[in-house]
C-alpha cells in the first residue's frame, strides 16, 4: 500500500469508528419515550441521563485521553476507548433500573472521548492546511452516515426488536473495529521521533496557557459552547417533539430523520469541504464569516419549523437544516487543528469538547426538558415545541463569535506556522518517514 492509498485507507476506518462512537447518540433520541415510560421517568430525569451525566465524564475523561495522545501511540487509543465503549453499549440494553442507565451512559462516555482527539490529530498529521479542510469533511461525513444507520436502521430495530436488542446490536461492531484500528494503523511518531531529536511535550498548563491567549482560539471556543448548547438541548428532543406534536412512531420518525439529517447532511458535509479547499484555501478568515452566516440562518430556519403546523412542512425544514448545519463541519474542525502546534492538537480538539460537553451538551438536553416540563401545565403536549422555540434564536450568539474569530483567524495561523516551519514539509516528511 503507497503513501496515497494508506491515507484514505486511515481516513476512511477513522470515518467508520466515528460513525460506530456517534451511533448510540442517535438511536438514544428515538427510544426516549418507550425508555421513559419503562422506567417512569421525567423530561428532567432523561435531560439528565442524555445530557449532564454523559457530558460530564466525557468532558473529564478527554482531557487525559487527549494528554496521552499528544504524546503517545494514537492508533493504540482509538482501538482501546472503541473496544470500551462497544461493550458498554451493548450493556446499555442489559440494564435494570435508572442508576444503571446512569453508570452504564458514564462509561460510553469515557469509551467515546479516546475518538475525536486522537483521529483528529493524526488526520492532521497526514494531510496539509490546504488538504485539511476536505480531509475533515470527509471524516466529518460520519455523522450523517450514523444518522442514517442510526435513525432509519434503529427507528426500525426499536419497532420490530426493542430498545434494549437494538443497543445489544449496535455495540458488537464496534467491538471488532477496535481488533482492526490496532492491527493495521500506523502511528507516524514511531519513527521519526527516532530519526530526530526527542521532542519535548509541553505541560498541561502550557498549552492551556498558549491555547487561551490565542484570541481566535478563544472566540471558537465561545461558539462551539453555545452552538451545542442550543443544538443538543434542540436536536436531542427532536424525535420527541415529532412523535408528541406530529404524532409519528419511532420507524416513521427514524425513516424522515434519515433521509434529511443522513442524506441532506452527507451533501452537505462533503460540499462544505470542498467549497473550503476549492475556492477559500488558505482564507480560513472567509470561511468563518461563511460559518457565521450559515448560524444566523440556522437559528430562522429553527424558528419556523417549531411555528409550522404540518408536519411535512416541518421535515421539509429540518432537511434544509441538516445541509446548512453540514456546511460547516470541514472547515470548523480544519481550522482549530491548523492553529495549534502538532504536539497540541489533540489537546485543543480535548479542550473545547470538555468545555463544550460541560456547558453544552451537557446542560442543552437538561433546560430543554426542564423547560419543557415548566411549560406543560400551560401548554400541555406542546410544551416541547415551546421549549424548543425559546432555545431556537441563540444560534445568532454562535454566528456572533465565529464572524469575530474570522478577523484573527489568519494572523494566528501564520503566528503557529512561524513556529514550527512549513507545514507542508512536514506532513511530506511524516508520510516518507512513516510509510
Amino acid at each position: 500500500m503507497d503513501k496515497f492509498q494508506y491515507r484514505q485507507y486511515m481516513l476512511l476506518l477513522l470515518m467508520v469508528v466515528l460513525t460506530f462512537n456517534l451511533l448510540d447518540r442517535f438511536v438514544l433520541a428515538l427510544v426516549i419515550e418507550p425508555v421513559k415510560q419503562e422506567f417512569q421517568l421525567s423530561d428532567s430525569q432523561i435531560g439528565l441521563l442524555t445530557g449532564l451525566a454523559f457530558a460530564l465524564f466525557y468532558a473529564i475523561a478527554g482531557i487525559p485521553i487527549a494528554r496521552w495522545s499528544d504524546q503517545g501511540n494514537r492508533s493504540t487509543i482509538v482501538s482501546i476507548t472503541t473496544g470500551l465503549w462497544s461493550v458498554m453499549v451493548v450493556l446499555f440494553g442489559l440494564v435494570g433500573n435508572f442508576t444503571q442507565l446512569l453508570l452504564v451512559r458514564v462509561g460510553i462516555a469515557v469509551g467515546e472521548a479516546g475518538c475525536w482527539p486522537p483521529a483528529n490529530s493524526l488526520i492532521a498529521d497526514y494531510f496539509s492546511r490546504a488538504e485539511r479542510p476536505k480531509a475533515m469533511a470527509m471524516y466529518s461525513m460520519a455523522g450523517p452516515v450514523a444518522v442514517v444507520i442510526g435513525y432509519f436502521g434503529g427507528g426500525w430495530l426499536v419497532e420490530y426488536v426493542g430498545w434494549r436488542m437494538t443497543f445489544i446490536v449496535m455495540g458488537i461492531p464496534g467491538i471488532f473495529l477496535a481488533i482492526l484500528v490496532k492491527l493495521t494503523l500506523r502511528e507516524p511518531r514511531l519513527k521519526t521521533v527516532r530519526k530526530t531529536e526527542e521532542v519535548v511535550q509541553p505541560t498541561f498548563k502550557q498549552v492551556l496557557s498558549t491555547l487561551g491567549r490565542q484570541p481566535t482560539f478563544r472566540c471558537i471556543v465561545i461558539a462551539f459552547c453555545t452552538a451545542y448548547f442550543f443544538g443538543a438541548g434542540i436536536a436531542l428532543w427532536m424525535p420527541t417533539f415529532f412523535m408528541r406534536s406530529h404524532g409519528m412512531e419511532a420507524g416513521e420518525v427514524g425513516t424522515w430523520f434519515a433521509l434529511t439529517w443522513g442524506g441532506c447532511g452527507f451533501l452537505g458535509t462533503y460540499l462544505g469541504g470542498f467549497l473550503a479547499s476549492r475556492y477559500a484555501t488558505g482564507k480560513e478568515g472567509m470561511q468563518m464569516r461563511g460559518c457565521a452566516l450559515i448560524f444566523v440562518a440556522c437559528g430562522l430556519l429553527y424558528v419556523m419549523l417549531y411555528l409550522v403546523s404540518n408536519k411535512y412542512q416541518a421535515v421539509a425544514l429540518m432537511a434544509i437544516l441538516a445541509f446548512m448545519f453540514a456546511l460547516v463541519n470541514g472547515p470548523i474542525f480544519s481550522s482549530i487543528q491548523s492553529l495549534v502546534n502538532d504536539r497540541m492538537r489533540s489537546m485543543a480538539i480535548a479542550v473545547i469538547f470538555l468545555l463544550a460537553n460541560l456547558l453544552g451538551y451537557g446542560l442543552g438536553p437538561l433546560a430543554a426538558g426542564a423547560l419543557s416540563d415548566l411549560l406543560a401545565p400551560m401548554y400541555g403536549q406542546e410544551s416541547l415545541r415551546y421549549a424548543s422555540l425559546i432555545l431556537a434564536p441563540g444560534y445568532l450568539w454562535v454566528a456572533f463569535y465565529y464572524w469575530k474569530a474570522g478577523k484573527t483567524i489568519e494572523n494566528d495561523i501564520r503566528l503557529v506556522e512561524s513556529t514550527q516551519g512549513s507545514d507542508k514539509t512536514k506532513t511530506v516528511m511524516l508520510e516518507v518517514d512513516a510509510l
